[in-house]
């Protein structure tokens, strides 16, 4: 490989600025761009936020055309639905990350789980609904709890947990007749309810070849104790105790595997990141969902502990080597603490200006993971619901915690909130 590298990075997230703040440690690299980016990612070095929506994939091409880059890596979903990996590819630009077709898994929760029973893949019972009616006269005869996903890209906030009929009415004709998600929810899947612990597993994929990378467990909803509405995640750590040697090899042989033979028996060209949500209760292991990308917040530790060059690894899945690529992680743990605007993931406000986000300086053990923030003025405000997700290492999750805490206390803007629960799990 050259040291000459320009790598474009598509998304505005905590998961990009993790990606960013990687490659700018690689010899290889030499400029980073950043598709919008946020006021995290332009600090970083060798990088320049580029005003070009992620969504805008005819922009992104004719940028990476114009500038010449190597590699481009998507972040969000959304972009991949939309086929950027595709039109890339057509064009001769190196894309990472799966094609539109493939990305369905996540694009489509209908898919994914017609997907899973083809290939007697583990995952919840459900049914499938595309008629109102139809939906409400069969949570008549369903046993509570029940879950309820819009079928299509909700930011990760389109799934809900019904305790009764008349709540779950409530939420089938908020998402099929008011289109609270939009065209997202004019599908819906009806689930049984999992009970158990949950635990990301995420691998890059290459057709056939399969790298799993370090374990890693999110915090989906926004109240402590695991209740409340989802979110996109209110943090994360890495690596997830819960998932031992025995059922790392188990979620390879059973999920991962079948997987990724089910894509190419599909006819899917299957290159990227491939996370599987997984419901763990008494070493019994079902699928909750697919997505096509790294999670966020599960990338900000998961990058903090990768000691390998990040660059070098994509890279080798081009090459078609990743299976024997020499993947290696710090023996520390990384826990990080989402800190988001009061009101996500529903109504927020946005503009406020953070303090002591520069007074709080990043160290070896802690850095501060922008999501939604933007620069006015000078100072660097506040442009999202997931603002900040603040990220430490330690010679254990506690410790890791501790560092992560400490540091989220010294920062503050109007209407900060953020869960104080992030690790307990594991550290029990």
């Amino acid at each position: 490989m050259n040291n000459e590298y320009k790598v474009l990075v598509v998304g505005n997230g905590g998961r990009e600025h993790a990606f960013t703040w990687k490659l700018s440690q690689s010899k290889h690299v030499k400029s980073i761009y950043v598709a919008p980016g946020n006021a995290g990612t332009e600090r970083e070095e060798k990088t320049r936020n580029i005003d070009i929506d992620s969504s805008d994939i005819d922009s992104l091409l004719n940028f990476a055309k114009k500038e010449n880059i190597d590699l481009t890596i998507v972040g969000p979903e959304n972009p991949l639905v939309k086929g950027i990996v595709d039109l890339f590819t057509e064009h001769g630009v190196k894309c990472f990350g799966p094609s539109s077709d493939a990305a369905q898994l996540e694009g489509s929760k209908s898919y994914a789980k017609d997907f899973m029973k083809k290939y007697s893949i583990p995952t919840a019972e459900y049914e499938v609904f595309t008629d109102h009616d139809s939906a409400k006269e069969y949570l008549n005869n369903c046993s509570y709890p029940i879950v309820i996903k819009a079928n299509g890209l909700a930011a990760g906030k389109g799934v809900t947990i019904e305790e009764n009929i008349n709540t779950a009415l409530i939420t089938i004709g908020s998402f099929m007749k008011d289109e609270t998600f939009g065209s997202a929810g004019k599908t819906v899947v009806i689930e049984e309810f999992l009970v158990g612990e949950e635990a990301s597993f995420i691998a890059i994929v290459d057709g056939h070849n399969i790298l799993p990378l370090a374990t890693s467990q999110d915090h989906k909803t926004i109240g402590e104790g695991d209740i409340g509405l989802n979110t996109g995640g209110m943090g994360a750590y890495s690596p997830a105790p819960i998932i031992t040697e025995e059922l790392h090899e188990y979620v390879m042989h059973k999920i991962m595997r079948p997987t990724a033979d089910g894509l190419i028996k599909e006819g899917f060209s299957y290159r990227g990141f491939l996370y599987a949500g997984l419901m763990i209760h008494n070493d019994e292991v079902k699928v909750l969902e697919y997505n096509c990308r790294f999670g966020d917040p599960e990338t900000q530790p998961i990058m903090m502990r990768l000691e390998s060059d990040f660059i070098e690894l994509l890279e080798s899945s081009f090459d078609n080597t990743i299976a024997d690529f020499p993947i290696s992680w710090k023996k520390e743990s990384s826990l990080g603490v989402v800190m988001s605007s009061k009101g996500y993931p529903e109504k927020y406000k946005t503009g406020y200006a953070i303090k002591n986000i520069d007074t709080e300086k990043n160290s070896i053990d802690t850095k501060i993971f922008h999501s939604g923030t933007t620069k006015n003025n000078g100072e660097i405000v506040t442009s999202g619901g997931r603002v900040l997700c603040v990220t430490s290492l330690g010679d254990s999750i506690e410790a890791a915690k501790i560092k992560s805490y400490e540091a989220v206390s010294k920062i503050n803007w109007d209407g900060c909130y953020y869960r104080k629960d992030i690790g307990n799990k594991a550290i029990k």
